[in-house]
């Protein structure tokens, strides 16, 4: 094979996106060879590319090496089993699944180590984030102490959310604000801290839209070194914010507005406070501040990782099976805003599916659904 011949399946904004880059031919060694979607108009948008209604159809082309999966996320499961058991390689969007039981179901279907399955995990090219994980593995910020992000500065408006049936309802999206949008920084939490041991979360339903999934969340979290942390997420506040913070016993490190700074102590934080005879004495502190990065190639950049991954072995950005951890967080939260208490991880799934079924089951919901022409914004990872 000297050329993956992709197909893409969701022809809605990131697949749109996906569709664009390998038919203008951005993803070296790539090609655009068939787009399904349900929407006629939608997948007849690629000259020369044929358009499917049916993913079966698709999968029955011959020359296809790769399916790329970017449809609404329960259709992540069945359709991406479907795909693995034909022998293709796949590429799933976040999440890899809308609950832990069906990413298990979907995990267990990767069975032939020479099929390529990876995520868009798209921030996992950033090079602050990419920054701050050398800081952390190369040993520069010691153990971790505590971890805060505030992201908040997910606005979306009522148009938004109207403007899909599926949008913001237990039966088609799962969630909300963490089934959507955060599923990169729950990846990047667990990416650079670790998955935490425990959750205690509070979260909102419809509390700035018209809407029966979460639109704010507040989480405390608990690692297994004893480390502690606090997420914050939503859709309603403007302007938000986007703050990272992580604080080791060598100090902490800062990422907000595209400023990325480490404040180093001169020695550990742990040590200074049992030998130091002053009473309100603190280590010494240097700043470093880390300029000329970028973002990264993104979406772009694990596309061509992917392609590199199935032509050459290429070690991937973002596995799938490392999706676990994100839908696991999210679920956890959800979880302990349902039972009112703090979750201990690994969680049950079967019985978290059962609690999500049932939300499903018990809705009254009924969604006015309005079409938008507003593109999505991909330097921020929006869906």
């Amino acid at each position: 094979m000297k050329t993956v011949q992709c197909g893409v399946i969701g022809a809605g904004n990131m697949g749109s996106f996906y569709a664009d880059r390998l038919h203008r031919g951005e993803i070296p060694r790539a090609r655009l060879v068939a787009v399904c979607d349900e929407d006629e108009t939608r997948r007849h948008r690629w000259e020369g590319v044929p358009g499917y209604a049916r993913a079966e159809d698709l999968f029955g082309r011959a020359e296809l090496d790769a399916v790329i999966i970017a449809t609404p996320h329960y259709a992540h499961t069945t359709l991406g089993i479907a795909a693995l058991e034909r022998g293709l390689h796949v590429l799933v969007d976040k999440p890899i699944s809308v609950h832990k039981a069906d990413a298990l179901r979907l995990l267990a279907a990767h069975r032939k180590p020479e099929q390529v399955f990876a995520a868009m995990f798209n921030q996992r090219t950033d090079e602050y984030f990419l920054k701050i994980r050398e800081l952390i593995t190369g040993g520069r910020l010691g153990e971790i102490r505590r971890v805060n992000w505030i992201i908040t500065n997910w606005f979306r408006t009522e148009a938004y959310y109207a403007s899909g049936g599926w949008r913001a309802t237990w039966a088609g999206e799962g969630g909300g604000v963490l089934l959507n949008q955060c599923p990169h920084q729950l990846d990047m939490l667990c990416w650079l801290a670790g998955t935490p041991v425990s959750v205690e979360a509070h979260c909102h339903f419809g509390k700035y839209h018209d809407i029966e999934v979460e639109d704010e969340v507040t989480a405390y979290l608990e690692f297994a070194n004893g480390a502690t942390g606090v997420f914050i997420a939503g859709t309603g506040e403007a302007p938000g914010t986007n703050r990272l913070e992580i604080t080791g016993e060598m100090g902490k490190v800062v990422l907000e507005n595209d400023r990325l700074t480490f404040y180093k102590n001169a020695e550990p934080m742990s040590r200074f406070s049992k030998t130091s005879p002053e009473s309100f004495a603190a280590p010494a502190v240097t700043e470093e501040a880390f300029e000329g990065l970028s973002h990264g190639e993104q979406h772009t950049g694990v596309l061509k990782n992917f392609v590199e991954a199935v032509l050459d072995g290429a070690p991937l950005i973002a596995p799938a099976a490392e999706g676990l951890a994100s839908v696991e967080l999210a679920n956890a939260m959800l979880l302990s805003t349902f039972e009112r208490k703090r979750i201990e991880l690994p969680i049950d799934a079967g019985h978290y599916e059962k609690l999500l079924h049932a939300r499903i089951a018990s809705s009254t919901r009924r969604k006015r659904v309005i079409e938008s022409s507003a593109p999505a914004d991909m330097t921020r990872s929006f869906s």
